[in-house]
C-alpha cells in the first residue's frame, strides 16, 4: 500500500500523464523484480564476499529499467537499511561493523544505481554463471 501511496504521490508531483505513470509503474515492478533476482542469486550462490557484487547488480538492473527502477531500489534499499538496523540493534546491540558493513552495502547500490559496472566488486572466484 505504501508503495502504490508512493507512485501516486510522484506521479502527482512530477506531472506525468496516464501513460507514463503507467510506465513508470512498470519500471517499478521491473526493478522491484530485478532487486529481487538478485537476492536470490546471493542465497543460491553463497559465496563469501560477493555481498556486494549482488548489491550492485541489483541497482544496476533496476536503474538499467528507467526512472521507476531507480525508485524502486531506492525505496527497497531504504526499507532493508531500517529493518537490517532495526534488527542489528535489537539483536546485537550496535556494533561498529554492522556500521561498516551497511556503508559498504550503500556505496556498491549507489555505484550500480548511477550505471556504473557492477562487476568492479565481484570476487574473482564468484562462479561465471553470476
Amino acid at each position: 500500500m505504501k508503495i502504490f501511496t508512493g507512485v501516486i504521490f510522484c506521479s502527482l508531483v512530477l506531472g506525468v500523464s496516464s501513460e507514463s505513470w503507467y510506465s513508470f509503474f512498470k519500471e517499478a515492478v521491473q526493478g522491484a523484480w530485478d532487486l529481487s533476482r538478485a537476492y536470490w542469486d546471493q542465497q543460491v550462490a553463497n559465496h563469501q564476499h560477493s555481498d556486494q557484487y549482488f548489491y550492485a547488480r541489483g541497482n544496476y538492473d533496476a536503474s538499467k529499467r528507467g526512472p521507476g527502477g531507480i525508485w524502486a531500489a531506492k525505496v527497497i534499499s531504504l526499507a532493508r537499511d531500517s529493518l537490517q538496523g532495526l534488527f542489528n540493534r535489537y539483536y546485537f546491540g550496535s556494533s561498529s561493523r554492522g556500521l561498516e558493513d551497511l556503508q559498504a552495502k550503500r556505496k556498491a547500490e549507489e555505484w550500480g544505481r548511477s550505471g556504473r559496472d557492477p562487476n568492479h566488486f565481484r570476487p574473482s572466484d564468484l562462479p561465471k554463471e553470476y
